[in-house]
């Protein structure tokens, strides 16, 4: 019985062993060249929903939690329900009061295998027309890169 018991301690001291060995030379997770365009796709499908007049497409592209955060025009808003409710007042959900949105990215910098920052220009046609700098940071979630912080700003007015 001593010998069973000291064979079984034995024989889960080797598995673990083994485990831990296994998982110190598994790769770590990184971001790719795949992620990259998972990141741009998000702001791409977000710029041809604001261009179809569709809010609630172009708000698709952020964490719906009440931990997102978007600055702008010197105002910092939490939660997604606060960005929609800002954005519906300001913008309504027609293309005419909408405008057309344009996005140029400047690029893309991963952070960590599950997290990006992009930083890019924007500019808007129409009754609430202007241009200015955005950076958002994405995070992978269960439910796909989404935006969960946007500082946005405009360009000085001339």
């Amino acid at each position: 019985m001593h010998v069973v018991a000291g064979f079984s301690i034995a024989c889960l001291a080797a598995v673990a062993s083994a485990c831990a060995g296994s998982a110190a030379t598994r790769p770590a997770p990184k971001f790719t060249a795949v992620d990259d365009g998972a990141v741009r796709a998000v702001l791409a499908a977000q710029q041809a929903a604001w261009n179809r007049g569709d809010l609630d497409g172009f708000l698709a592209g952020y964490a719906r939690t009440p931990e997102l955060v978007f600055t702008s025009g010197g105002n910092v808003r939490r939660g997604w329900q606060e960005t929609h409710d800002k954005f519906l007042a300001r913008y309504g959900t027609a293309r005419p009061t909408m405008g057309r949105l344009g996005f140029e990215i400047v690029g893309v910098q991963p952070i960590g295998a599950d997290g990006a920052v992009v930083l890019g220009r924007w500019s808007l046609d129409g009754p609430n027309a202007g241009a200015g700098v955005f950076s958002v940071v994405l995070e992978r979630r269960p439910e796909g890169w989404k935006v969960v912080h946007d500082h946005t700003t405009a360009d000085p007015n001339p």
